[in-house]
């Protein structure tokens, strides 16, 4: 077997300078090829004349998928979130181009009513219990589905020209938002604290809106809260970066779609709610 860039001697006194990452030729008694994978590359002198762009490796290293690792968790959770938003405004579509369905909840309020329940009873529990949090995709499932149903009926009070409307400027709003979240180095998870709070004085002023019967005052509510759960978005947003005051595990990647999920189907509720005033 002859070496291009190494030849062997039988004076022990000679020899012939080798050069950095040529192939070496095997010792007595070991195979001629490694059993496992080293970390030996072909030199400039072997690829050169075989393969275009000498002294460069022609394919990265192989790698695997490591949990843990952000843009993996990161590609988990904006999969899990697709699918559930796939799964969600198919609900809306069929609730909103469907007339038979919109006679139907409208002669039916008892399955409208059902559908708050059930989501509401979903995400109390998937909050408050983290075992139950980690056992999906049955916990996911049944969020989505109970979701995208109460979701779809309340389309179905509204006009298709305005759901549309709502749908399209959801979109907008949210691709904006993640992507500012994502640049910025701003850390708006410091900021979770004051949002909360804001979230439960938007409550008491919701509960007022039912009593009080003004337009104006529906305007400000759904505008305040589609602003409202904006900033959620991008707080749960930098949540996923790792780099901020306030992180998620790898392990919550379900948790986090899950925030994301209820920040994009509350700004399109409330936006909605405003396109109806």
């Amino acid at each position: 077997i002859s070496y291009p860039c190494a030849e062997m001697t039988t004076e022990k006194t000679e020899y012939t300078p080798v050069e950095v990452g040529a192939s070496q030729p095997p010792l007595p008694g070991q195979p001629a090829f490694p059993v496992t994978f080293g970390t030996n590359v072909p030199g400039p002198s072997t690829l050169e004349g075989h393969v275009p762009g000498a002294g460069v490796f022609p394919f990265p290293p192989p790698t695997a998928f490591a949990p843990g690792v952000p843009g993996d968790f990161g590609m988990a959770v904006f999969l899990v979130l697709t699918a559930q938003l796939t799964v969600t405004f198919a609900f809306v579509a069929v609730f909103t181009f469907v007339e038979q369905v919109k006679v139907f909840v409208v002669a039916n309020m008892w399955t409208y009513l059902v559908s708050y329940i059930v989501f509401f009873v979903s995400v109390c529990v998937i909050s408050c219990c983290g075992n139950v949090r980690r056992r999906h995709p049955w916990n996911l499932s049944v969020l989505t589905l109970s979701m995208s149903y109460m979701v779809g009926m309340i389309a179905s009070f509204h006009k298709t020209d305005s759901v549309i409307m709502a749908v399209g400027i959801t979109a907008i709003v949210c691709f904006t938002v993640v992507i500012f979240s994502l640049q910025t180095k701003y850390d708006f998870t410091s900021c979770y604290g004051v949002l909360f709070v804001c979230l439960i004085v938007l409550i008491i002023f919701g509960l007022l809106c039912i009593f009080i019967r003004d337009k104006i005052l529906h305007i400000v509510y759904a505008g305040l809260g589609a602003l409202l759960f904006t900033c959620f978005l991008a707080v749960d947003t930098q949540m996923l970066l790792g780099n901020k005051e306030l992180a998620l595990s790898p392990e919550e990647y379900v948790f986090a779609a899950l925030n994301l999920y209820t920040d994009i189907i509350n700004i399109f509720l409330y936006i909605l709610q405003r396109e109806r005033q």
